[in-house]
């Protein structure tokens, strides 16, 4: 009987163990940072660091606000120039290089995709995109005129007046750019340099008048010269340089958003010398 009794005893010290051995290994089990970040992903929406990585291929929208500066102060030159040909007045006095028109700036909407390539070293990543671009409205135009009186060396004295107006358009624009950056868990904060073409739209048109007096003074008037000319053109492409500061978010493995502002300088176009400056946001996915 007491025989009986100890080995009951037993039996159920030995059940105990083994359910306490087993609910251990459910505890460990359930408490792994791969079973936690699983379980809590949909309540928590973070990424934890781990689990983030910033190479292969990636894809995504782009929206942005931005503006278009314009230099003006050279669009009137090369049809000055060609009005005052052959000239003493252009050779000694050069109207065709005097600053005409001012400068303008015109801010717009501006939307695009990109697509790009990471390679990543522990925190270091390295990438490129490419990328393009079409604003909303990003276009400028300015008018005005400008006078002097200048003696050339034929003793003819020239009452000069030149009045402009220019109007210039960005229609769309692409960049190629290589990306550094350096991961901190979830984030990526990058910059950028590249090249870019653009895509643009320009009209201008100049009329020149020069007032003629035989000096010296008072002396004879020897007529007025008048004459006017224009040019405008459309889909001009001009290349420049590309430069920027962004910051990637990883709010899943594969989705992320990013914030950026960008700044693109481009060749003159019709002596016209134009820059962007752009703050955008995006998302994009990696695959």
């Amino acid at each position: 009987m007491g025989r009986t009794k100890l080995d009951r005893g037993a039996k159920s010290i030995r059940a105990i163990s083994l359910s306490t051995a087993a609910l251990f290994c459910s505890i460990l089990a359930a408490a792994s940072p791969e079973r936690a970040v699983a379980a809590d992903w949909p309540l928590r929406g973070t990424v934890d660091p781990s689990f983030v990585r910033w190479d292969g291929w990636q894809f995504g929208a782009l929206a942005g606000y931005g503006n278009l500066n314009s230099d003006f102060g050279n669009s009137a030159q090369s049809q000055v120039a060609f009005i005052l040909r052959n000239s003493t007045l252009e050779a000694e006095g050069a109207p065709s290089t005097w600053t005409t028109l001012p400068g303008r700036t015109t801010n717009g909407a501006v939307f695009g995709a990109f697509l790009g390539y990471n390679w990543q070293w522990s925190e270091l990543v390295l990438g490129a995109d490419l990328a393009y671009q079409h604003p909303s409205i990003l276009q400028s135009s300015a008018d005005g005129s400008l006078r002097r009186i200048f003696d050339t060396s034929d003793n003819v004295q020239h009452d000069v007046t030149i009045s402009a107006q220019s109007a210039f358009k960005l229609v769309d624009f692409a960049t190629l750019r290589g990306r550094a950056g350096y991961a901190f868990g979830p984030w990526l904060p990058y910059a950028v340099v590249g090249v870019a073409v653009g895509r643009f739209n320009d009209a201008t048109s100049v009329t020149v008048i020069d007032a003629m007096t035989q000096l010296p003074l008072p002396g004879t008037f020897l007529g007025t010269f008048q004459q006017s000319g224009s040019d405008g053109r459309k889909n001009i492409f001009a290349f420049g340089v590309a430069a920027g500061l962004g910051v990637d978010w990883a709010i899943t493995p594969s989705v992320f958003l990013r914030a950026e502002w960008e700044f693109i300088g481009f060749n003159h176009v019709n002596d016209v010398r134009p820059d962007v400056q752009l703050g955008q946001l995006g998302i994009g996915v990696r695959f």
